[in-house]
């Protein structure tokens, strides 16, 4: 099957690329550790030129060879490569923000192969603490097209990770969205803070500590919120209650289980009903598992794993941007 588009998730820490034929089929996939904060910077040549640039090093990285096999092959991307550290900015569209447009506004970058890049713009919300997302908004978007019609308005799309979002959708557009740090949070405090001294890291997952996090930042402990509960994940291995390997899970439990509390009550009081949406997770397998059974905890009954949101996604704004010369017959 001839390839029709090369798709690239291209965040801080990391670059998936995609080659994807009719219809978004995705024939390979590679994934490489070159984030924007972490290019290649050992020089090569690439079209005849020699090149230091880490972005040109770390595109030709990703899809080269597939370049080379067929130069014509169009290439769009999204995350943090739009962004003002990436390689080239491209501006935040505005909440109400219809992520099915977002292919009329790409940024285009050309590469030494003689190849344009076009970068997904981010979504920013605007207010007193303004909100951005960059790379979630094309997920979204993967997510939406295989919905029903109307089936968006009382959904919650969730996208655990080290910053992780929550998005309110409605008639095809993202309206509200919420930014919890709670996977970074969980990085400093188990490398950089007191509690990682106690903690010992690679044990297989302990779900019995991490369900027990989780119920501390629900109960009434957890009501004077975090920055005393997470005390509690070494005092506890203190007084040996909890041991060195089940520590970095209860924390885990702890932060994500803050995190879901905070999310149900904001929803409750937003909807004013004590109804909670649906969920729609998007995201590493494991994590979300995690997040799938805290959220069960707090009481969202309705909770589904999204799969391949991110190349269904570019797939859609590359139809829309019109860089599909041929499109599979219905």
């Amino acid at each position: 099957m001839l390839a029709q588009l090369i798709a690239l998730d291209w965040g801080t820490t990391s670059l998936r690329a995609y080659k994807l034929a009719a219809g978004g089929q995705v024939l390979e996939q590679r994934s490489l550790s070159s984030g924007i904060m972490q290019l290649p910077r050992t020089p090569r040549i690439i079209n005849g030129q020699e090149c230091t640039d880490g972005f040109e090093l770390a595109f030709d990285d990703a899809c080269g060879d597939w370049l080379d096999a067929q130069p014509d092959l169009p290439v769009i991307a999204c995350g943090m490569v739009g962004s003002a550290q990436g390689w080239r900015e491209a501006s935040y569209q505005d909440t109400p923000a219809n992520v099915a447009n977002l292919g009329n506004s790409l940024q285009t970058v050309r590469s030494l192969r003689g190849v344009d890049m076009h970068i997904v713009p981010g979504v920013i919300q605007r207010s007193r603490l303004p909100n951005v997302m960059r790379g979630e908004e094309t997920q979204v978007l993967g997510v939406l097209q295989n919905l029903p019609g109307g089936a968006g308005n009382d959904l919650l799309i969730g996208l655990p990770g080290s910053h992780s979002k929550w998005v309110e959708v409605a008639d095809g557009c993202i309206v509200h969205f919420d930014t919890f740090m709670t996977g970074e949070v969980f990085a400093v405090l188990s490398e950089h803070s007191i509690l990682g001294r106690t903690q010992q890291q690679g044990a297989s997952f302990d779900g019995q500590a991490f369900d027990r996090g989780v119920q501390v930042a629900l109960s009434a402990d957890g009501e004077i919120g975090p920055l005393s509960t997470l005390f509690s994940a070494r005092s506890l291995g203190l007084t040996g209650e909890l041991s060195a390997t089940a520590q970095p899970d209860y924390l885990s439990g702890l932060l994500i289980g803050h995190e879901l509390s905070a999310l149900a009550n904001v929803q409750r009081r937003r909807r004013n009903s004590v109804h909670l949406p649906s969920i729609i997770l998007i995201g590493n397998t494991q994590l979300c598992a995690r997040y799938s059974r805290a959220l069960d905890a707090c009481g969202f009954a309705n909770v589904t794993l999204a799969e391949q949101a991110t190349e269904r996604g570019l797939w859609q704004l590359a139809v829309a941007a019109g860089l599909i010369k041929h499109q599979p017959s219905r």
